[in-house]
């Protein structure tokens, strides 16, 4: 069935807008997003639950990345055997410790994160039974230093004229200083975050009745882990659903003494969902997102190429993305049935 895939097509305006609402924040009311997008609470709310129901978005709550104790990142390139390459995502994705996992272009097969708990000491013990799945023919990993920007609501810029969506500041970042330690959550609090990883905007009463606690009790933990960013809250939809073609993955070399002004300036830009440093080469490693080839030719040549200090970049086309927040994406297996030739 390409029932998710053709949903896309069928998107307008309003669709276009909810998104961007959802992506600002996944679990505002349908009467702040219709206020948001100037529609009614009834068709916003309509609209919005069937964009859900079609797989088109998926909004999930999980723990801030390192609120559970110390952890490293390490971005992974690997080249796959010929033909094995969605074989060996698949294999990788069920794996708890990939954060982010996607098939590209370019150099390498696929490009993932993967999170180290306990710190860079454990990976050689991670990568064992990571380095073991059939299929992989070559693995180049590299500690993430720094995380510059998260842009989980790079869609803003479609809209940010013709939307009352607060301003930027109103949103705390994603990248900030932790407040959160594993003493902020005990029990009762991951089994509320287990309710809303699968579905990210059930009611707090729904997740209390289920659980045997009254809805206020539910409401102050939330609000709570809220409060000390020790939860995100992810809304994961296809750049495609609003009209950006192209997604790219860019390793850019920058001169030592220049690496942090390059990257203020790149963190500007609302095309870059996604920026850190890595170890290698001295580079930044950046997530653009753009409408088509034609505007990622647009951002190169006149925009990263005149960033005093940038030596250089490689990068690649991302295909098709499963797992980004450790969240399975609802809509890869679609894209995959979509593009595979009938069977006669």
């Amino acid at each position: 069935m390409h029932d998710r895939v053709k949903a896309l097509d069928t998107l307008d305006g309003l669709d276009r807008k909810i998104i961007v609402a959802l992506q600002y924040d996944g679990r505002a009311s349908w009467t702040a997003i219709a206020e948001m997008v100037g529609s009614s609470t009834a068709t916003v709310a309509r609209r919005g639950q069937q964009l859900i129901a079609d797989g088109v978005v998926r909004i999930a709550v999980v723990p801030a990345l390192g609120s559970w104790g110390q952890v490293d990142s390490f971005l992974v390139r690997l080249n796959c055997h010929p033909g094995t390459q969605l074989e060996v995502a698949v294999a990788l994705l069920a794996h708890e410790d990939i954060r982010f996992l996607t098939l590209v272009t370019g150099q390498y097969d696929i490009m993932a994160e993967v999170v180290v708990s306990g710190g860079a000491s454990h990976y050689p013990h991670l990568i064992k039974s990571l380095q073991s799945v059939v299929g992989i023919k070559s693995w180049r990993s590299n500690i993430i230093m720094h995380v510059y920007k998260v842009g989980h609501d790079w869609s803003r810029q479609l809209y940010a004229e013709t939307m009352k969506l607060p301003a930027e500041d109103d949103k705390v970042s994603l990248v900030k200083d932790k407040s959160c330690e594993p003493a902020h959550f005990d029990d009762a609090d991951y089994r509320i975050l287990t309710e809303l990883h699968e579905d990210g905007r059930v009611t707090l009463r729904a997740v209390g009745e289920k659980m045997g606690m009254n809805e206020s009790s539910v409401r102050r933990r939330f609000d709570r882990l809220r409060a000390k960013g020790c939860i995100d809250i992810l809304t994961l939809v296809p750049a495609a659903a609003l009209g950006m073609g192209a997604e790219t993955l860019l390793l850019v070399r920058v001169s030592p003494t220049r690496l942090q002004a390059v990257a203020a300036a790149l963190s500007q830009y609302p095309a870059v969902r996604y920026l850190a440093a890595i170890l290698d080469d001295n580079s930044l490693f950046c997530e653009l997102i753009t409408p088509s080839v034609a505007d990622l030719n647009e951002f190169i040549s006149h925009t990263l190429s005149a960033l005093d200090g940038v030596e250089g970049w490689t990068g690649a086309m991302e295909l098709l993305y499963l797992k980004r927040g450790f969240v399975e994406t609802p809509w890869w297996r679609s894209q995959v049935d979509y593009a595979s030739p009938p069977t006669l």
